[in-house]
């Protein structure tokens, strides 16, 4: 219940202090391509529930068509991590806001919602949980989070593997001290 208090309120102060920035954000997003400036695609949350997740569009309105060639190119050990270090699908902003983590803030309306935590494992797509093996599924034994113990010791640079092996830590040894540290 604390944790949920703390998302809640969190969020909300985030989102109210940080409404210029994200004025801006949406704004560049606007005038750099045309589109939506969110994207919400479904992801799984707590125990595989199905939600649909917000972000920041970072990439081309047709992104999602190019996704699973893209895809089929990459080894088997990324079988549950899709990123790709110049991804054609990105837009100029999109670049920005990606580095920058400012692709992520409408999650906090998640958060709000309750499909999601300020700390957690990341929320996988539906066709990634498709190739986890049996142990990797633990990952959704906890809400999902904005952010989490992976992203903030190796973010992108860590294979799929090792970022589980954070989320099942993280799971197991859960605090709200380790919550602050991330």
């Amino acid at each position: 219940r604390i944790k949920r208090v703390i998302d809640v309120v969190g969020a909300s102060l985030v989102l109210l202090v940080g409404a210029p920035i994200w004025l801006l954000t949406a704004l560049a997003i606007k005038l750099d391509s045309p589109g939506p400036v969110l994207h919400h695609q479904t992801r799984l949350g707590y125990r595989g529930q199905p939600f649909d997740c917000f972000k920041f569009r970072s990439m081309y309105v047709n992104a999602d068509q190019m996704l699973e060639r893209l895809r089929s190119a990459l080894p088997e050990d990324e079988r549950g991590k899709f990123k790709l270090r110049n991804d054609p699908r990105r837009t100029r902003v999109g670049g920005f806001i990606r580095r920058t983590s400012l692709d992520e803030i409408p999650q906090l309306l998640n958060v709000i919602r309750g499909d999601m935590s300020l700390i957690g494992p990341r929320p996988p797509l539906p066709s990634e949980f498709e190739r986890y093996e049996d142990w990797e599924k633990a990952r959704l034994e906890m809400p999902p989070g904005v952010t989490g113990l992976w992203q903030v010791r190796g973010r992108s640079d860590i294979d799929f593997n090792e970022m589980v092996l954070m989320d099942l830590y993280y799971i197991e040894n859960w605090s709200l001290r380790l919550d602050i540290q991330i």
